[in-house]
This record gives C-alpha cells, sequence and structure tokens, in this order.
C-alpha cells in the first residue's frame, strides 16, 4: 500500500495521507513521498490547485512514535527535522499555487502544523487539532511556533502549545485558523467546490499573493509596499490579467488558463 495516494482531476492534485491503520501518522517513507508528490505538484502546469488530506478517520496523527522508538528504524530527531518535515512544510510555502488543507479527522502534532502552513484549512465538523508535543516532552516543530502565533495570538498559541488542548473544528473558526467547517456529510462536496473555484482562478497571481503573503511574515511595510509594486507590474503583464479586463467589460465570466 502507498503511504500517499494521489490522483490529478480538473487541474486538482489531490494528495492523500495514507496510513489509516496509524491515524496517518508519518514515518521516514511516508514524509519523503509527500515531498516527492509536491515537487510533481510544482512542476505540472496542468495542476493549478492541491488538495492534502487524510483517508480514513484521522487527518493526520503527527509521527508515528514506533519508529522514533525502535533501535533499527529510528532515523533520529535531526534527520527527522531537516529531512522530513522542515521540507514539507519550505516546499508548502514555496509553492506558487494554492494548496488546501482538507482536514477531516483529528490532526495532531506535526499533523497539525502542517495543515496551518497551508494556504487554505477546511475542517468537517467532527476534526479537532491539538499541539500534542508537550504531552510527551517535546516542543512544537514543523513551523508550529511560527504559524499558529500569527494565526491566533501570542497569548492563546501559548496556552495552546504549552496545555496540549484539544481544539474542535468549531473553536479552531472562531480562533482563526481554519478557513471554514463543514457538516461532515458535506464535507468531500464542498471541498471539491472550493478546490476547483482556486484551480479555476488566474494561477500566476494566486502565486504572487502566496509570495507577497510568505515576505509580510517578515517585510517592514516599505520592502512589503515595494515588493507589491514590483509583482503587480508582473501580474499585469499575464495572460489572465488580460483575460480579466477582458471578460469584466463583457460581462461574462473569465477563462483563466493560469497564464
Amino acid at each position: 500500500m502507498v503511504s500517499i495516494e494521489s490522483k490529478i482531476e480538473n487541474n486538482i492534485a489531490w494528495l492523500y495521507l495514507n496510513r489509516p491503520e496509524v491515524f496517518n501518522s508519518f514515518n521516514r517513507e511516508m514524509a519523503l513521498s509527500l515531498q516527492e508528490e509536491l515537487d510533481r505538484c510544482e512542476s505540472d502546469s496542468m495542476v493549478r490547485a492541491i488538495v492534502i488530506s487524510g483517508k480514513g478517520k484521522a487527518f493526520c496523527a503527527g509521527q508515528d512514535l514506533k519508529e522514533v522508538t525502535s533501535p533499527e528504524l529510528n532515523p533520529g530527531f535531526k534527520k527527522i527535522l531537516e529531512e522530513h518535515y522542515n521540507p514539507i512544510i519550505a516546499r508548502i510555502r514555496s509553492i506558487e499555487k494554492p494548496i488546501i488543507a482538507a482536514v477531516n479527522g483529528v490532526a495532531a502534532g506535526a499533523g497539525a502544523n502542517i495543515a496551518l502552513a497551508c494556504d487554505v484549512v477546511l475542517a468537517a465538523e467532527n476534526a479537532s487539532f491539538i499541539q500534542a508535543f508537550s504531552k510527551i516532552g517535546l516542543i512544537p516543530d514543523s513551523g508550529g511556533t511560527f504559524f499558529l502565533p500569527r494565526l491566533i495570538g501570542f497569548q492563546k498559541a501559548s496556552a495552546l502549545m504549552m496545555l496540549g488542548d484539544k481544539v474542535s473544528a468549531t473553536e479552531a473558526e472562531q480562533l482563526g485558523m481554519v478557513y471554514k467547517v463543514f457538516a461532515a456529510e458535506e464535507f468531500e462536496t464542498a471541498v471539491q467546490k472550493i478546490a476547483m473555484t482556486m484551480a479555476s482562478m488566474p494561477t500566476k497571481a494566486l502565486g504572487m499573493t502566496k509570495r507577497l503573503l510568505n515576505q509580510s511574515m517578515t517585510n517592514d511595510l516599505h520592502a512589503q509596499l515595494e515588493l507589491e509594486g514590483k509583482l503587480q507590474i508582473e501580474a499585469a503583464r499575464s495572460e489572465d490579467y488580460v483575460e480579466g479586463v477582458a471578460a469584466f467589460v463583457e460581462k461574462r465570466m473569465p477563462n483563466f488558463k493560469g497564464k
């Protein structure tokens, strides 16, 4: 059984974490496979949106603790972070295509933080988020200490990381961790609808928006305004801009090509 199940339909790449028997917890093989799939999505011009979700009842329970406690299998935390999780987070943020986390169940530890690194987080009403690290004497990784305080504020992030409280999907939406929550029976259809919308939008402009958001984490106002100006000029040279203006003038729906 492959640890990442993938398919491409209607310009959408669907990537499913596929170790349902262990709640899609990461081992080395799954981490490296996810990186390979993300690389394929980045280089494939037919892919204009990416969805990451989980098979079975969970989104991802984080690191497979059986791997790190096995004398034969344990790659060590240095390798796990430098070769597994950090490259996944870096790819999610650097790929200039929208990436949706479709959180279908529990997202714990690194699983929660991988979801929070995505551009849009959607959750089923039965999903939950847990910064589980403190429960076993570890610290949050996979970009959690970077993204979570920016999403929900320093105080809330500090409490959730130190206490390790479980946050329901509804609470996560109220806090600002999640864009939208859907009833479990509507979740798959809702994710597909949003993914299709994003795949039909001007991909270059979305990618440049993502680049601007990344830079806004560290830029001052002057640097951000300068970068906005540079990228707006670039966006105005795209075929999608020409099509968007023409569609507006002609009062019709635009047919963006992602070019």
